[in-house]
């Protein structure tokens, strides 16, 4: 996995950015754990992993 920014995630989703958001809100504890905060504009790649499997993404 490589770093991605929450644009780029939501575009291999095929999503906007403001619903991938609202697809992490479940999980933003977790998130939160892992060092993302709420104003991240790149997720780190341990980040991308772990939406990319709780989301079901082809990262």
């Amino acid at each position: 996995m490589k770093a991605m920014s929450k644009s780029e995630l939501a575009a291999k989703a095929g999503v906007s950015r403001n619903t991938l958001m609202n697809w992490c809100k479940p999980y933003q504890k977790e998130l939160e754990a892992m060092g993302l905060g709420p104003n991240a504009k790149v997720l780190p790649p341990n980040v991308v992993q772990f939406l990319a499997n709780k989301l079901c993404l082809d990262v």
